[in-house]
């Protein structure tokens, strides 16, 4: 399945306390339920004024319905199309 990365602006994200960002994993996870299983949250990266999402999904419609349906910013919206790491030297 196609792997996304969602860059979402969200102003003092990296302020969020745990008990604001553990409602946002929540009303998330509610629509992806809602969704189905063809959609699916891997893991997001919480910065200062930014969150990156990580999501495997069919396409980027659908990444961005989740958006739309849990009141989210999608502000780029990119499609995986390699994975590097430091063993990506060694081959």
């Amino acid at each position: 399945m196609p792997k996304y990365v969602i860059e979402r602006d969200i102003p003092g994200a990296g302020k969020l306390t745990a008990e604001q960002l553990q409602g946002i994993s929540q009303k998330s996870c509610g629509v992806l339920q809602k969704l189905g299983p063809q959609i699916q949250w891997v893991e997001s990266y919480v910065t200062d004024d930014k969150v990156y999402c990580v999501y495997l999904a069919p396409n980027e419609a659908m990444v961005r319905e989740h958006a739309k349906q849990g009141g989210f910013p999608a502000n780029r919206v990119s499609k995986v199309h390699q994975i590097i790491s430091p063993v990506t030297a060694e081959a």
